[in-house]
């Protein structure tokens, strides 16, 4: 099973690579603005998740600067997701809000929603 996946995860690693999204192209002052917005944004992920990968490309399309945590490698990420965030599920986006509290946000549509509408300035 484990070769398997392996197989599929570099099958879905060179299709995205082939077909990478062109980043949105912006203002410098509104790329300033989002780039802001974006600074205590992390993204838990495994790097050959399909999901994780469909969420990495928006990124890109959007033009995002969102850190990329490795939750497979990096064993003290993976305790975090699954201590604080409260399970061990990727994709997962860490907001910190605007008055300090931490939001774990799982399912890779609602991080697509939360994306797309904080790159429209909503």
């Amino acid at each position: 099973m484990k070769v398997i996946r392996w197989i599929l995860g570099k099958i879905i690693l060179g299709l995205d690579k082939l077909t990478a999204p062109a980043p949105m192209i912006r203002s410098v002052e509104e790329q300033k603005k989002l780039d802001e917005a974006t600074a205590q944004l992390k993204l838990y992920q495994f790097h050959a998740c399909p999901f994780c990968v469909k969420v990495r490309r928006e990124i890109r399309r959007l033009n995002l600067k969102i850190k990329l945590v490795d939750a497979l490698n990096d064993k003290t990420a993976e305790e975090r997701l699954i201590n604080e965030g409260g399970k061990r599920q990727v994709p997962c986006l860490y907001i910190v809000n605007e008055d300090e509290s931490v939001t774990w946000l799982y399912e890779s549509n609602a991080i697509l929603i939360y994306l797309q509408t904080l790159a429209k300035g909503e």
